[in-house]
């Protein structure tokens, strides 16, 4: 496969590591490790990017600090990858498991891409969701068929992303303050922009262990952490993004075909 590989890993994950490089090793993918911003000790007034104000307003909630310091390890991999001369690349986060065909289904995208003269930014190879949608391309690997589609309604989750340098670059340059977690915020931005993209069903799903950064178990926020008005925001953040994506879906459906 040759485009970077950047596989974002906390320091003291060993298992981890040695999992998810046996994977690649066997799919034949070479990687460069990048170390996770390990945020969990952190107070959130010690991130200088933090909006306090603002993820409130738009969570209806603070953040953690394991939300902040992922997000941060995102930022990192388009760093590294617009130093590169690459024109696209590959993030994966350590928790990850191929599927079958995995190497072959990135290189089939990526080809299309190069074909169709589609625009894009992002595609999301490891949704565990997906909603309002266009499809665009189906293609078989590792004996299992699969979609590309045009996500208007960008899936959460970021386990295994296929940057673009338009992309990367524009999530560089926008990036002003963290309001919300990284996966969070890419639904609110790809919504917007309408230039992302994902495989479905997914070509990399999780191991199902928690995540090291941002642990599903352990100390919980407390409810009093909340806006009073919390369950009103994020019904009113998940309408308002449905909203946008049914608009983009409905002019993809417009276009006439070429």
């Amino acid at each position: 496969m040759k485009l970077p590989v950047y596989l974002i890993n906390l320091d003291g994950s060993d298992e981890r590591l040695q999992e998810a490089s046996a994977q690649l090793e066997a799919a034949g993918i070479g990687f460069q490790r990048v170390p996770a911003f390990d945020g969990r000790k952190l107070r959130i007034e010690e991130f200088p990017d933090y909006d306090a104000k603002g993820a409130r307003s738009y969570m209806g909630r603070p953040l953690r600090g394991g939300e902040i310091g992922c997000y941060l390890s995102h930022l990192e991999c388009a760093c590294r990858f617009l130093e590169s001369d690459a024109p696209v690349c590959l993030v994966l986060e350590d928790d990850m498991k191929l599927q079958e065909g995995f190497a072959g289904g990135v290189e089939t995208v990526i080809d299309w891409f190069a074909r169709s003269g589609e625009d894009w930014d992002i595609v999301n190879i490891g949704a565990n969701r997906h909603k309002i949608y266009s499809p665009m391309f189906g293609f078989d690997a590792g004996g299992r068929h699969y979609e590309l589609t045009h996500a208007h309604y960008f899936p959460m989750t970021t386990t295994g992303l296929i940057w673009s340098r338009t992309g990367a670059d524009a999530f560089l340059r926008e990036h002003h303050r963290i309001f919300a977690p990284v996966d969070n915020y890419m639904r609110h931005w790809q919504t917007r922009r309408n230039r992302g993209w994902a495989v479905w069903p997914a070509l990399v799903t999780t191991t199902g262990v928690d995540s090291v950064i941002t642990p599903a178990t352990g100390p919980r926020r407390q409810v009093g952490d909340r806006h009073p008005l919390y369950g009103l925001i994020k019904q009113r953040r998940l309408m308002l993004d449905k909203l946008i994506a049914w608009y983009h879906k409905r002019r993809r459906a417009a276009r006439k075909p070429s």
